[in-house]
C-alpha cells in the first residue's frame, strides 16, 4: 500500500452539509437551554460544547464567538414563543377563555414555572440580557416588541369587539403592563419555589386570577407618552 492510500484511508471524514447543520443546530438548541437555566455567564464553551456531543474546537466552525451564539439563541427563543403566542391568537376564543387569558394561563402555570430552561425568555434571559452586548439587548428588545405588538392587537380586537372605540395608545400601555406583570410574577415565583412552594404557587395563582381584570373596567390613567430613540 503506498503512503498516499494510507493517507486517505486514515483521512477522516468529511462532515456534509447536513452534518454542519445538524451540529449548529444542537449547540443552538443546548445553548438555549444552559443559558436559560444556569445564566449565560456560568455557561463556557468547553461544557456547551460537551452538552451539544461536539468538541470544544469545533465551536468556531459554527460561531465566531459566543456573543454571536447569544444573539442567535435570542432570537430563536422569542421566535418559538412568539410563534406560540400567534398560534393561540389566531385560534380565537374558545372554552378555555379569551386568547389573552390562555396565554396568561400559559405563561404563570406551574409548568412554565418549572421549567426554566424553556418557556418564554422574558423572563428566563432577562437579567442576562442587561449584562451584555448591544446586539444581545437589541435581540430581547425586539422580542419584547413583538410580545408587546401581539397583545395590544388583541387589545384592540377586544375593544372593538365589544362596540368600544378603539385607542392604540392606550392599547399599547395595557400590553406593557401586562409582560411586565406575567414575567415579574414568573420571577417571583421561579425564585422562592424550592424553599417557599406554597408561596411560589400564592404568586402565580394570584396573578394569573387578576392578571386582565383591570382591562374590562375602562381606560388606564393616562401615562407619559413613549419617546422614540
Amino acid at each position: 500500500m503506498s503512503n498516499r492510500e494510507r493517507r486517505e484511508r486514515t483521512a477522516m471524514p468529511r462532515i456534509t452539509k447536513e452534518d454542519k447543520a445538524r451540529n449548529r443546530q444542537n449547540i443552538l438548541e443546548a445553548a438555549s437551554r444552559m443559558f436559560r437555566s444556569q445564566g449565560i455567564d456560568a455557561v463556557g464553551i468547553a461544557e456547551l460544547m460537551k452538552e451539544a456531543g461536539l468538541t470544544h474546537g469545533g465551536f468556531y466552525n459554527h460561531f465566531a464567538s459566543k456573543n454571536d451564539l447569544v444573539v442567535e439563541v435570542c432570537g430563536a427563543s422569542y421566535a418559538a414563543s412568539l410563534g406560540g403566542l400567534a398560534r393561540t391568537i389566531e385560534d380565537g376564543p374558545g372554552q378555555a377563555g379569551s386568547p389573552l387569558e390562555r396565554v396568561v394561563a400559559g405563561y404563570l402555570s406551574t409548568a412554565h414555572r418549572d421549567a426554566p430552561d424553556g418557556g418564554c425568555p422574558s423572563a428566563s434571559l432577562v437579567t442576562d440580557a442587561g449584562r451584555h452586548s448591544e446586539a444581545v439587548q437589541s435581540a430581547y428588545a425586539e422580542g419584547v416588541e413583538g410580545y408587546l405588538t401581539g397583545f395590544a392587537a388583541e387589545f384592540l380586537r377586544e375593544t372593538e369587539e365589544k362596540g368600544h372605540e378603539p385607542d392604540p395608545a392606550e392599547a399599547r400601555h395595557r400590553a406593557i403592563r401586562l409582560l411586565s406583570e406575567m414575567v415579574g410574577a414568573l420571577m417571583l415565583a421561579r425564585a422562592v419555589c424550592h424553599v417557599e412552594p406554597e408561596l411560589s404557587d400564592e404568586i402565580l395563582q394570584t396573578s394569573r386570577s387578576h392578571a386582565l381584570d383591570r382591562y374590562d373596567s375602562g381606560p388606564l390613567p393616562d401615562v407619559e407618552p413613549r419617546r422614540s430613540r
